[in-house]
């Protein structure tokens, strides 16, 4: 299993920036968007309904090593789509860190700002998930375009820890 996925938080600019990447992933891959998943708003009392569609999502990312995540910064932290995401993840096992315990993780944001307060604040959450997170991050914004080079350089040496 040396699968990456590629999740997209939104359809706009992160899941371009996900195709973007896709095309440089040398190994398996898989891209979704998180919108294509239309999950219920967590709330405590509607756990015991878990929906199919968070039993599918829970498969796509147990069935991967490593991910890529693509997202916008909102409000200065996580879109909100990725914050229920990653809650319905963390219930849908019987330990709720099975889903991302020791997988490998790059972040990515296509965001209007510097995107800095997302790429921190998620970094904590993946890490306190058990996600080995990959310390450089992709990250385009007005003031800086997306280099292939770049990418390349971040990938190559990514792609070497899944395969370990």
């Amino acid at each position: 299993m040396s699968k990456i996925l590629i999740i997209s938080a939104t359809k706009g600019n992160n899941l371009s920036l996900a195709k973007k990447i896709g095309n440089y992933v040398s190994i398996d891959n898989e891209i979704i968007s998180l919108e294509d998943f239309d999950m219920p708003l967590y709330v405590p009392k509607t756990e015991i309904i878990k929906t199919d569609i968070v039993k599918i999502l829970s498969e796509i990312f147990i069935q991967s090593k490593g991910f890529i995540f693509c997202a916008p910064e909102y409000n200065g932290g996580s879109p909100p789509i990725l914050t229920n995401a990653i809650t319905w993840l963390s219930v849908s096992t019987d330990n709720w860190r099975s889903t991302f315990v020791n997988k490998k993780a790059i972040i990515a944001t296509h965001s209007g700002g510097a995107g800095f307060k997302f790429l921190t604040s998620f970094r904590s959450q993946l890490e306190h998930l058990g996600t080995i997170v990959y310390p450089r991050n992709i990250v385009v914004n007005k003031d800086k375009k997306f280099s292939d080079q770049s990418v390349k350089d971040i990938l190559y040496e990514f792609e070497k820890l899944i395969q370990t």
